[in-house]
């Protein structure tokens, strides 16, 4: 007796969340060859993005906004601590507040980034104006699927 054949709904090759999961993994790929010069990984990278736009955040205001806690978060930046990227330090006003701030170092590995975004863009092949979209719909999509 042969086997049913699977429902398209069930193939691989149909899943929304296997399509993300995939573009994710290219764009780790495409960054890597970016970033492991500069002694960063992906994770990192989005940590230096937010300390470049504001210095001194504390490990909440850096979790936040990547969704990641600060069990996840104190290990990587504590390996970035020891590349000497940033330091850490507690909080003048609070003692349980942990603040990051960039080292000279981190500073300036800022300069060097600055190629990253318009090799990544055009390594999509996606017009500005497509990526906006692209970028817009990814981030509905996210809250969609938080909000349940």
């Amino acid at each position: 007796m042969a086997d049913d054949p699977t429902p398209a709904h069930l193939r691989l090759e149909n899943q929304l969340c296997f399509a993300v999961y995939s573009a994710a993994h290219a764009f780790a790929q495409a960054y890597k060859q970016w970033l492991e010069p500069m002694g960063l990984t992906y994770p990192q990278y989005l940590v230096m993005l937010l300390l470049w736009e504001k210095d001194g955040r504390s490990v909440n205001e850096l979790g936040q906004p990547l969704m990641l806690d600060s069990g996840t978060l104190t290990p990587l930046l504590k390996r970035m601590e020891k590349a000497g990227f940033v330091t850490r330090a507690r909080d003048e006003r609070d003692e349980r507040v942990t603040r990051i701030f960039l080292t000279e170092d981190g500073r300036a590995l800022r300069a060097r980034a600055e190629a990253i975004p318009p090799a990544l863009l055009c390594a999509t092949n996606l017009s500005i104006d497509d990526a906006s979209v692209t970028r817009e719909q990814m981030k509905d999509l996210s809250l969609r699927l938080r909000a349940g």
